[in-house]
């Protein structure tokens, strides 16, 4: 059974890593072989894809700026509940963003499965200005 508090850290720690723009720090905690899935989409496996995947939020969202609103766990799972904001990269739109993230925990608090959930609509429809 993984303690709650512990979780309760690593994900202030997660939240940090987001928001020091660095797509390595993000990547770090997740286990090596671990990746995440967003809405459904195709699987980012593995720590490098991991990297790849916060690198193209960057690019999207230069200034993003992550804030973790909840925290929830039960045995090796986890509900992390985030909003983000910041601007559009090509549209220079204000965005703002919430969603969250299921996870599956080692032992060691990396993160061995990650389904990721935001209304991509309502994305768009910011980042266009509408």
């Amino acid at each position: 059974m993984i303690d709650p508090q512990g979780v309760a850290r690593m994900a202030a720690d997660y939240t940090a890593a987001w928001n020091s723009k660095s797509p390595e720090a993000v990547a770090s905690f997740f286990a090596e072989d671990g990746g995440i899935v967003i809405n459904r989409g195709d699987p980012w496996s593995g720590r490098a894809r991991v990297r790849d995947m916060a690198a193209g939020f960057y690019a999207d969202v230069p200034d993003l700026s992550l804030t973790c609103d909840d925290i929830r766990c039960s045995g090796n799972h986890a509900v992390y509940v985030w909003t983000f904001t910041g601007h559009d990269a090509k549209t220079g739109n204000p965005l703002t963003v919430r969603g969250w993230e299921e996870w599956e925990l080692d032992d060691d608090l990396k993160v061995v499965a990650s389904r990721g959930w935001f209304d991509a609509d309502e994305y768009a429809r910011q980042a266009e200005g509408r």
